[in-house]
């Protein structure tokens, strides 16, 4: 089907608004170009998505065990509104997942294997776009150009995931997290630079590999993308992380086991219309230190309705 000129612009503004899902319970740290790009209000998403991760994937830094190799598959489903904030636009987002992980690992001294499914904790998420993006309907966004837009997210996930606290691996977390971020993004013509600083909090958990009472330090997240916007509203991305920090304790103890690592990745935006269109992302580590060595490939699939 083809498009008109509008419907290209508003294809490649709006496409694929979420993250591509990177199993959420397994690697916490995110790779999502084009998060703080301006949208017209009154949008509905529904997105379904899918990604294979495979490597040294290490749950969380407090696990107690070596030498670990995992597959993890993620299958997600979320549903994103914008919205009017203050006459400026905004974005509430709603993300559950289900992720099924494999391998094996050294479990004092003993090489150990299992595989499990379960439910990842859920992530409910709100962005304001409180510089540059007035509140526009879908008629007002086709006909302004788009530059430079700062805005603020808090993302929460309630402990509602599957756990078992006799299981050193699960889906679940036990604890809620908080993560709140400032981004801004910048476009040149063809070309837009994004940049974003955030932090995820933890709260405790108090029934950790038996009933251990573990506590994590803030683990906190620079983002860089680099996007170059293609003809009939596609898009290809370049991007890039650092996140350091996270050091846990285990009934007061320290664990040393602050991470430093980075990640790398690509992420195309393909609409095949105005209302469907996919996104396809692989990412890499490339500075790791704990649990960040693995290749991560996903794709999702958006469909988009207005008021």
């Amino acid at each position: 089907m083809g498009f008109t000129t509008a419907g290209r612009q508003v294809a490649g503004a709006v496409c694929l608004l979420l993250p591509l899902i990177v199993p959420a319970g397994v690697i916490a740290q995110d790779l999502e170009p084009r998060t703080y790009s301006n949208l017209p209000i009154g949008q509905n998403y529904l997105v379904a998505a899918y990604a294979h991760s495979e490597g040294e994937i290490t749950p969380s830094p407090s696990v107690p065990i070596k030498d670990i190799e995992l597959t993890v598959d993620g299958y997600a489903g979320a549903y994103a509104r914008s919205i009017d904030l203050w006459g400026e636009a905004g974005k509430i987002d709603v993300l559950w997942s289900r992720l099924c992980m494999k391998g094996q690992a050294t479990f004092q001294g003993e090489k150990v294997r299992g595989d499990r499914c379960g439910t990842s904790d859920p992530q409910v998420r709100l962005t304001y776009l409180f510089y540059g993006a007035p509140a526009m309907d879908l008629a007002e966004f086709r006909a302004t150009p788009i530059s430079r837009v700062i805005g603020f997210s808090l993302a929460v996930s309630p402990p509602l995931g599957d756990y078992n606290n006799e299981n050193l691996i699960n889906s679940g977390s036990n604890r809620w997290t908080v993560k709140p971020e400032i981004g801004i993004s910048n476009r040149h013509g063809n070309w837009s630079l994004e940049g974003a600083f955030g932090a995820r909090l933890f709260s405790d958990n108090d029934s950790f590999a038996g009933h251990t009472k573990l506590e994590q330090d803030p683990l906190y997240q620079l983002q860089a993308h680099i996007i170059y916007h293609l003809p009939k509203g596609r898009w290809l991305a370049v991007n890039s992380n650092y996140f350091w920090g996270g050091e846990t304790q285990k009934n007061g103890f320290s664990s040393d086991d602050r991470q430093e690592n980075s990640r790398v990745g690509i992420t195309l935006g393909w609409p095949l219309n105005s209302q469907h269109s996919l996104k396809f992302n692989a990412s890499r580590g490339v500075v790791t230190n704990i649990g960040n060595d693995s290749d991560t490939l996903g794709v999702a699939y958006q469909y988009r309705w207005g008021d």
